[in-house]
């Protein structure tokens, strides 16, 4: 758990399934992993903002435009 987000829920199995569709490269069980990692990491980032966001203008659910503001303010 990472302040209260739960780790773990982007699977390899999945980031699998986004790689070997591309250009008949596939990718090892090791790579896969750390890829999760990685997109689980960021994805916890983008929600933490997004949350915040959404209270800070007194909403209790996070909307579409909350995560497209991550993007804008940080560019990633």
């Amino acid at each position: 758990m990472l302040n209260g987000f739960l780790m773990g829920r982007i699977s390899k199995a999945t980031v699998k399934r986004l790689v070997n569709g591309s250009g008949g490269v596939v990718i090892s069980d090791a790579a896969a992993g750390a890829m999760a990692k990685m997109l689980e990491k960021k994805a916890i980032r983008i929600a933490k903002y997004a949350v915040k966001r959404a209270k800070l203008k007194k909403r209790s659910t996070v909307i579409e435009e909350d995560i497209e503001s991550y993007m804008v303010r940080f560019g990633d």
